[in-house]
């Protein structure tokens, strides 16, 4: 993929986040053990981690767990 459609999925995967009132977080930090690199969701109100505890969901993942939130 190309950077346009990285952002565009990117956006995607935000705006389903927040459809399902969570917060989508992106790793900021170089890659180790613990940090994977990708997406992170968060409960705000709760203040916990739903999924991607290592930053390891791609926006692909983050879609389709967000969907599945909906159901």
């Amino acid at each position: 993929m190309n950077e346009v459609e990285d952002m565009r999925i990117e956006s995607k995967a935000r705006r389903a986040a927040k459809r399902v009132g969570l917060n989508m977080t992106k790793s900021r930090r170089a890659e180790s053990a613990d940090n994977l690199g990708h997406f992170m969701l968060i409960n705000s109100s709760a203040n916990s981690i739903v999924a991607g505890e290592k930053y390891d969901m791609t926006a692909e993942q983050v879609i389709a767990y967000c969907a599945a939130q909906e159901k």
